[in-house]
């Protein structure tokens, strides 16, 4: 009997000890945090799973009972201490009220008004600064307009200084005098390449219109564009791209160069180019520099050359138009001829040296007509195939062959007259003077026309 006794008594003493250390163990778990990143776990959950693993059921649930009594009984073992403060906290959590604190409350106060505060904050931040800097506009204005200033003069600074560019001569003169004039873009443009720089001499008086013939792709408009560019630099004050560079002031540069049609207004190539030479016409002065290219191509040759020379007649001439500084390119070889007829008209070629059927440009402007168109020349240079050129001269030595042998390179436009039409026979005058085109009807129209070329032709025969 004692020792059944004693039996019992062990395999009692036994749980209980085990739920003892259990419930300390759980107590101790709740303070041990093991970190995993921004996130800490505790011990706790471990000796909880451990006793109802170990001990069972019933032992288990008791160890963790064991923990909540010595916990509501005053022990120190929960997060926040211990005491019956905690019996209150379930109940409302089980009523569905949070656990909360004056600090809790005043943070979460804090945490959810932070956004709209924030805004505000910044709306008022705003308008302070609005309201700073409408107080400071003038002066504002002043310093951007004189570090804007700043910048430009230092760029056209650093590009003189990097670029070799001369500092001009500007004056109220009419002269335009460039040494060694280079395109500040295109000398840019050139990798590996010596860009070939031409003088210039702009006057108006025997310098005021120099026209300039030469094949394309010779380097015509680059040369004209140089001009104007320079021009423009030093009248806003920077130095140049020359060796040396007088610049008398111009009220406008006028220019005319390249070629579109502007589908928009319904309007071709040649009524853009002569609507902007229209421009040019009315607008320019004698202090203007006018720069135009190949005026009148793009009409027929007669009409295309007539336009030209009557354009360049105008602007050369200062007792009909305006006598201002004029570059004019053009193809028409015929226009050289006014050199001698104009004053103040100059030709102007670009220099081509030609070996065989090859040509190489030498992109200097030289005095004097070109010789040449060199045609078939830049056609061969663009990429057309050797076949079409070599036929191409081959039709060219045949017209040449066929032509009348005191044919003439350029016309003159003087002899024009020649060609002009047979006399009007006075009957036919008579007629015509007499004639009532308001009262005729379509019969009589057509029997006037009729005896009209019965005169012609007796007139024509006779």
């Amino acid at each position: 009997m004692n020792n059944s006794h004693s039996s019992r008594a062990r395999s009692t003493v036994l749980p209980l000890v085990l739920t003892a250390l259990f419930a300390a163990l759980t107590a101790i778990g709740a303070f041990l945090r093991i970190p995993a990143g921004e996130i800490s776990f505790t011990l706790q959950v471990f000796f909880t799973s451990m006793a109802g693993i170990l001990l069972g059921p019933w032992w288990g649930a008791a160890s963790q009972v064991v923990y909540v009594l010595l916990g509501l009984i005053g022990l120190p073992i929960f997060t926040e201490g211990g005491g019956l403060m905690y019996l209150g906290t379930t109940l409302e959590v089980t009523s569905g009220e949070r656990y909360i604190t004056q600090e809790l409350k005043e943070l979460e106060s804090k945490i959810l008004g932070a956004h709209e505060r924030l805004i505000a904050l910044e709306h008022r931040l705003f308008a302070e600064l609005l309201e700073t800097i409408s107080a400071q506009l003038d002066r504002i204005q002043r310093t951007a307009n004189a570090v804007a200033e700043l910048d430009v003069l230092a760029a056209l600074a650093q590009v003189a200084a990097e670029n070799n560019y001369c500092r001009p001569v500007v004056d109220d003169g009419d002269e335009l005098t460039i040494v060694e004039g280079r395109h500040p873009v295109v000398e840019q443009m050139l990798k590996g390449s010596l860009f070939v720089p031409n003088d210039t001499t702009l006057n108006c008086s025997t310098d005021r219109c120099l026209i300039i013939t030469g094949p394309n792709m010779a380097g015509k408009s680059t040369y004209m564009r140089q001009n104007a560019l320079i021009a423009l630099m030093a009248q806003i004050g920077s130095f140049v791209p020359a060796k040396e560079c007088h610049v008398g002031v111009v009220d406008a540069i006028f220019t005319r160069i390249g070629a579109s049609d502007d589908l928009s207004a319904g309007q071709s190539t040649f009524m853009v180019e002569m609507t902007e030479v229209a421009e040019i016409l009315k607008n320019a002065t004698t202090k203007s520099l006018v720069i135009l290219d190949e005026i009148g191509r793009g009409t027929s040759t007669f009409d295309g050359m007539s336009i030209a020379r009557a354009v360049v007649e105008h602007i050369s001439d200062p007792s009909k138009g305006l006598g201002c500084k004029t570059l004019f390119a053009t193809h028409y070889h015929e226009l050289t001829d006014l050199e001698g007829i104009l004053e103040g008209v100059k030709n102007y070629n670009i220099a081509v040296k030609k070996r065989g059927e090859d040509i190489t440009f030498l992109r200097r402007i030289v005095r004097g007509p070109a010789d040449d168109s060199y045609g078939i020349e830049v056609a061969k240079l663009a990429g057309l195939p050797g076949t079409v050129t070599r036929r191409a001269h081959e039709v060219l030595r045949t017209l040449e062959a066929s032509a009348p042998k005191n044919k003439v390179e350029q016309m003159d436009f003087d002899a024009l007259q020649e060609y002009s039409s047979p006399a009007v026979p006075s009957e036919m005058m008579e007629k015509l003077e007499a004639l009532d085109v308001e009262t005729l009807t379509p019969i009589e129209a057509l029997n006037f026309l009729y005896e009209l070329k019965k005169t012609l032709s007796g007139s024509l025969n006779g």
